[in-house]
This record gives C-alpha cells, sequence and structure tokens, in this order.
C-alpha cells in the first residue's frame, strides 16, 4: 500500500486573533490602582495615550508625583494589565511628567469627589 502524500486539512481553522482596541486596555487598566491615592489609573487620568500597531501596544503615561517610590512597580503593574488583553503580544510603557499630573483637570468626575476637589 503507497502511502497518501496528499497534505490532511485541518478541521479547526485558525480564528483571527481578536482586534484590540483602546477602550478594552482602558477597561484593563481600571484594575490598576494607585497605592497611595487608591483609585484606578484611568479614573485618575494618569494614562495620557494609548497606541495600538497590530499585536503591540505603547502606553503613555504618568505618575501623581515625580518622585513617586512605587514608580517601577507601578509601570510594571500596567504593562502586565495590557498584556492580559486578548491579542496583546507585546507592550512598551513610557513615562512622562510632561504636562505634570493634575486632578483638578485631569482625573475623573468621580475621582475628583473621592478626593475631595468640588468643583
Amino acid at each position: 500500500m503507497e502511502a497518501n502524500s496528499q497534505p490532511v486539512e485541518s478541521a479547526v481553522e485558525s480564528a483571527p486573533a481578536p482586534a484590540i482596541t483602546e477602550e478594552a486596555i482602558r477597561e484593563e487598566l481600571k484594575n490598576v490602582v494607585d497605592p497611595e491615592i487608591g483609585l484606578d489609573v484611568v479614573s485618575l487620568g494618569l494614562i495620557y495615550d494609548i497606541k495600538i500597531d497590530g499585536a503591540k501596544v505603547d502606553v503613555v503615561m504618568t505618575l501623581t508625583s515625580p518622585g513617586c517610590p512605587v514608580a517601577g512597580s507601578f509601570m510594571a503593574s500596567v504593562q502586565s494589565a495590557v498584556a492580559q488583553v486578548p491579542g496583546v503580544a507585546d507592550c512598551h510603557v513610557d513615562l512622562t511628567f510632561s504636562p505634570p499630573w493634575d486632578p483638578r483637570t485631569m482625573a475623573s468626575d468621580e475621582a475628583k469627589m473621592m478626593m475631595g476637589f468640588y468643583y
């Protein structure tokens, strides 16, 4: 008997990678809480920009103060959260202090209320 040299078709088609959206990333980032203030990075307005290029995500963020003692682990938490979004293969987090974070203008209304900023 001769061996069949025809390629075998896979019964399972590979599903396309899910589309990565800024909304999905921001939703996941709501799980990253500033250890000093106790509110998430999205509500605080610490996430300045999110760029998606295929499966690669670049995040530009700031901290509540330039001397934040947990800056490294905080940025790692942001990177880890973004990596949880389906389809993300790589995430890079850049830190900036320009413009400086101002909770009166950058935080959500709910976060302002929780921090005691009334408008």
